[in-house]
């Protein structure tokens, strides 16, 4: 806000004091949604469209996930398509195989999960197995096989 929009605040008798709306941040939604067939992917990018806000829709039905971009909130995102389309719908749970330190670990890997991808782990207990204590890397490097002479028990 500028200097003459601040000014102009104080001095417009026309507000009686309303105050300016927030505006909401331009966002990406990502959603998992079942899709089986032509009909269900209109069904679904019809409902979206037609949400106050959106900009962009894209529908991936082999993927069974829908992209919403626009000025919105995820959550009525969500609540609009089980509402409209009778389908259930969650936020993409999922991260690039890449991201994770551990794709294999327990809750993180899901054999449902899209090709190149793995569940999301907000559980720190997860995230532990990526960190090895000192006396680990101790043991595990006293023996390399880059460098032999570098044998610390003889």
């Amino acid at each position: 806000m500028g200097v003459l929009d601040h000014l102009s605040d104080y001095f417009d008798c026309s507000s009686h004091g309303h105050k300016h709306k927030k505006r909401k941040q331009l966002q990406t939604v990502e959603l998992k949604i079942r899709i089986d067939c032509e009909g269900c992917e209109r069904k679904v990018k019809r409902a979206l469209e037609g949400m106050k806000g959106v900009k962009q829709v894209d529908v991936d039905r082999k993927a069974n996930k829908a992209t919403v971009v626009g000025y919105v909130e995820p959550s009525k995102v969500v609540a609009r398509v089980a509402h409209r389309t009778g389908k259930k719908a969650e936020l993409w749970p999922y991260v690039p195989y890449d991201v994770v330190a551990h794709p294999y670990a327990p809750g993180v890997y899901d054999k449902k999960a899209p090709a190149g991808y793995v569940r999301k782990a907000d559980d720190p207990n997860v995230y532990q197995l990526a960190r090895a204590s000192s006396t680990e890397v101790r043991y595990t490097t006293a023996f390399s096989d880059e460098n032999p002479a570098a044998c610390a028990v003889m």
